[in-house]
């Protein structure tokens, strides 16, 4: 969903990054300006709907940090390995290393920019304490329910600067000891108390515990179910642009109209079935972030069809598109089955289950999450009796599933379900009431805050405030994940 914090994810399967949302280091770090020539046939090509013409003008680059390197006589001496260096790995191992355990980080490019776009609300990302990461805020968000119903709310959302994000994650581990490996991770193998990886560049390292924050394309995390995830899929640019209909004061959530689409019969017909949505940053009246997004879809929408949508949106509003300074393709699994839990290799991030089935946020919950998984692996492999083995992983899993987080996460994933039984009117009816709740609500589901019994005064709640044709559509097309949910929620109420 492109409301709370958005997590950019563009797994390898997409492009060789994601979205779910996280922008760039200065505010605006757009490369040189083009000589005057060319700059003519950027504006001659870029007009209305022709923006998928254009190429990126920005390419992600290196960090330039000193790291603390893996040498071969370090290979037997750490405690944690964190395969993966994007957000959810570097958070959790400078919590980690904190406590005086030693962790390596390996991942076939440590210093290389994060590829992915982030959006959160302000107070949250200054609640960890990295709110001087924020590079832009804005100080209300509103969401276009339909052509006569735009609703509107008094809570500031901020573009994260992945540069600066990532720079501060690297540099908290480098002052707590933390060891680089660039290499790419071939194998994971476990004896009785110790685990190892072998990588690609022929090196072996061992350690108490491997925890696999890599993304979802992932192929060390086991699973016992079938992974039927919905996915949310995104098109999106940063761009510079003649002008644009939106208020710079307010970042568009969600834009569900469907006024665009008049000439467009096939495009009608299939946003009417599976809608997609317009979720935009205006940072001034020529430059601006737009995505076109698919809340959640199964099987997954075609990323063709999202981009002529998003040609045909922008057309309608006015918006010529005369440079593209970045873009990025997004597909994020959410909902499905949780990884067997236990099992030997720690599974964090992306590859987890974390992700929020209803919304595709993760980024604030997994800065929030490390340092309680933090504190299960220091407990374990910082104490005297040094607990290692089958009851490490037991204990760290737990730190992360915990039974209650179990059950709030099936309530998610009912919400998910119930999104995907919806067309765009029922989907406008749901946003509508949903944004008509109090902050406390909203704010917390999507967060990922509320008790079960806040979840479920929520949907009562919700359910009032639906219109009748809203309650219809839950009522006849939502009993089998109704029935899933609360079956789920007996089987883990026994186990």
């Amino acid at each position: 969903m492109a409301t709370l914090l958005r997590p950019f994810s563009q797994p390898p399967t997409i492009k060789s990054s994601p979205i779910n949302h996280v922008r760039h280091t200065p505010l605006l770090s757009s490369p040189k300006p083009a000589s005057s020539k060319t700059r003519r046939l950027r504006v001659q090509s870029g007009n209305l709907g022709n923006f998928l013409d254009l190429k990126p003008e920005s390419k992600l680059g290196s960090l330039d940090i000193d790291l603390s390197w893996f040498h071969p006589s370090d290979r037997s001496g750490f405690d944690l390995i964190v395969i993966g260096t994007g957000p959810a790995g570097l958070r959790l191992a400078d919590r980690v290393s904190r406590y005086g355990v030693k962790v390596c980080c390996v991942d076939p490019s440590p210093l290389s920019m994060l590829p992915n776009n982030y959006g959160s609300w302000v107070d949250e990302f200054e609640s960890l304490g990295l709110g001087d990461c924020l590079d832009k805020t804005w100080p209300m968000t509103c969401v276009y329910i339909h052509d006569g119903r735009t609703r509107y709310m008094d809570r500031a959302y901020g573009r994260v600067s992945r540069n600066f994000l990532k720079t501060t994650l690297l540099e908290n581990c480098v002052s707590n000891g933390v060891r680089f490996h660039k290499a790419k991770v071939w194998e994971v193998k476990h004896d009785e108390f110790e685990s190892s990886i072998a990588c690609d560049d022929g090196s072996e390292i061992k350690a108490s515990l491997i925890v696999d924050a890599s993304g979802f394309a992932s192929t060390f995390i086991e699973y016992d179910k079938p992974r039927n995830h919905g996915y949310q899929i995104a098109h999106g640019i940063l761009a510079e642009v003649d002008s644009h209909p939106f208020d710079l004061d307010k970042m568009v959530l969600m834009d569900w109209r469907d006024s665009h689409m008049g000439n467009e019969p096939y495009l009608r017909a299939s946003n009417s079935r599976i809608p997609t949505f317009l979720y935009a940053m205006p940072f001034d009246q020529n430059l601006i972030f737009l995505e076109e997004t698919s809340l959640v879809s199964r099987p997954m929408l075609s990323y063709v069809e999202i981009k002529k949508r998003m040609v045909a949106r922008l057309r309608h509003l006015g918006i010529r598109v005369k440079t593209v300074i970045e873009d990025e393709k997004c597909l994020i699994p959410m909902g499905g089955p949780l990884p067997r839990i236990p099992q030997s290799v720690m599974a964090f991030g992306g590859t987890s289950g974390i992700v929020h089935p209803s919304t595709g946020y993760m980024l604030v919950r997994a800065m929030a999450l490390a340092p309680v998984i933090a504190d299960a692996i220091a407990e374990c492999l910082g104490s005297a009796r040094m607990i290692r083995g089958r009851a490490l992983h037991h204990r760290v899993w737990q730190s992360l599933w915990s039974s209650d987080r179990k059950r709030v996460r099936e309530f998610n994933s009912f919400g998910m379900e119930t999104l995907l039984q919806l067309d765009l009117n029922g989907t406008r009816g749901f946003f509508d009431a949903f944004f008509s709740l109090d902050p406390y609500y909203w704010q917390g589901f999507l967060s990922s805050r509320l008790s079960l019994r806040e979840l479920a005064s929520l949907s009562i709640s919700l359910f009032e405030r639906a219109s009748n044709t809203s309650k219809l559509d839950v009522v006849t097309k939502c009993p089998l994940p109704l029935a899933r949910l609360m079956g789920n929620l007996a089987l883990e109420a026994l186990s």
